[in-house]
């Protein structure tokens, strides 16, 4: 079987298979990523303690970057300057990254959880900042990956049934919805107006001042080389 998504340099295809068992090929823009992998996290743009050209050697074929960190700092618009995380890090392969919602959860009573999104202060200097479903998804495309996370909230343990139930509709609900931002961006190069997250980045920006410092924001344009496309941010 093999799955192809128009206009992007993406693909994959079963291989083998054994009962519940398969092996597989992911083809991304930067290469082909042999399934199951082995993914070494690069949690901000680099692997601690291995350098890029042992991690070639190793034969790794894909990393992971940490979208919750890499927004805070150094900033998405800063690796974007860069010509994405693949410059940034040095790093030719395949990159994977994640939504940053473990992160973002994880801060327990830095965070605000709604409908909308996660409303939380940074780990860093106390900043505030607003993730949704949308700017996440955005995040990650201004970042340049491969593959791409939706955001999802991560349940604690334990929890009872209701607890479990409601946690997977608050992540389900976006999901289909960032999806759907995605194939839409992926066929147009433009993402949609996000006025909802607009009005919350505005109201974190101006908490952020209050607390002597300001809120990241993403620019208007910026160029995804790995898909010969330019982004336009409304």
């Amino acid at each position: 079987m093999v799955v192809t998504i128009p206009n992007v340099s993406f693909s994959f295809e079963i291989e083998t298979s054994s009962g519940a068992a398969r092996l597989g090929q992911l083809t991304t823009p930067h290469g082909v990523v042999e399934t199951p992998v082995f993914m070494p996290v690069g949690t901000v743009g680099s692997v601690k303690g291995v350098s890029q050209d042992i991690l070639e050697e190793l034969g790794v074929q894909i990393l992971l970057g940490n979208t919750y960190h890499l927004y805070l700092r150094p900033g998405v618009e800063q690796v974007r300057q860069l010509d994405g995380l693949h410059r940034f890090m040095a790093w030719p392969r395949a990159i994977l990254t994640d939504s940053g919602g473990f992160q973002v959860f994880s801060l327990n009573e830095l965070r605000q959880v709604s409908e909308e999104g996660v409303k939380f202060r940074s780990h860093l200097d106390g900043s505030s900042h607003f993730f949704t479903p949308e700017s996440a998804m955005e995040a990650q495309i201004g970042l340049g990956a491969d593959i791409i996370m939706a955001f999802d909230e991560c349940t604690e343990h334990p929890a009872d049934r209701e607890r479990v139930r409601q946690s997977m509709e608050l992540t389900s609900r976006p999901g289909e919805h960032s999806t759907a931002i995605a194939r839409r961006s992926s066929l147009t190069g433009r993402l949609p107006r996000l006025s909802s997250w607009k009005k919350h980045r505005r109201s974190a920006g101006r908490s952020g001042k209050r607390s002597g410092s300001r809120a990241a924001s993403i620019p208007k344009r910026s160029t995804a080389p790995r898909y010969g496309a330019t982004w336009r941010y409304s």
